[in-house]
């Protein structure tokens, strides 16, 4: 009995020489073909080609504005930050100058760290004055109230984000505030 084969799968490639004579000419025909669509594209890099000049890359290249400074005019002066010193309050008692009224270091400190929120009710803050928002936190006791100033709660920083506060800064401020309240 005669056994059918398919018939055998043939190469156009048929000794070792077209084999390289293909492999060369497929990595040298793409590189080539890259390098002369870049060459149009780019428009060559000839020496003539004005848009290469030194005068039209420095233009290009040149900033939008200029800083002129009058010499005629004085120079700035550096204002230093100011700090607020704070002296110790005697133990059990509230800041004097915070104890009540618009004065002192209290409305100081409202007015430069803790308005912010305080003032518009941001982030849940009790508003100065609102007497409702405050009932619960002074139900708890001024030790709790000065804690939650000093270490923050929710949104609130420890010492509303001015670690440059005092222990009795912060107090100051919230005695200031309590007083709107009372």
């Amino acid at each position: 009995m005669a056994e059918n084969h398919p018939e055998e799968h043939s190469s156009p490639i048929k000794t070792p020489g077209q084999l390289i004579a293909v492999v060369v000419a497929s990595f040298v025909v793409p590189i080539v073909l890259i390098s002369i669509v870049a060459h149009i594209v780019t428009g060559g890099t000839s020496k003539d080609n004005p848009a290469l000049s030194d005068e039209a890359i420095a233009k290009r290249l040149k900033p939008v504005g200029e800083l002129v400074v009058d010499p005629n005019q004085p120079a700035p002066v550096a204002t230093a930050p100011v700090t607020v010193a704070a002296a110790p309050a005697p133990a059990g008692k509230a800041a004097p100058a915070a104890a009540g009224g618009d004065s002192g270091k209290g409305k100081s400190i409202f007015d430069t760290t803790c308005m912010a929120c305080h003032a518009t009710g941001a982030a849940g803050a009790p508003k100065i004055g609102d007497k409702t928002a405050w009932a619960p936190r002074l139900k708890e006791g001024m030790p709790t109230v000065y804690g939650i100033a000093m270490k923050g709660k929710g949104a609130m920083p420890p010492k509303g984000g001015n670690a440059t506060l005092s222990e009795a800064d912060v107090k100051a401020a919230v005695d200031y505030m309590v007083s709107k309240v009372k």
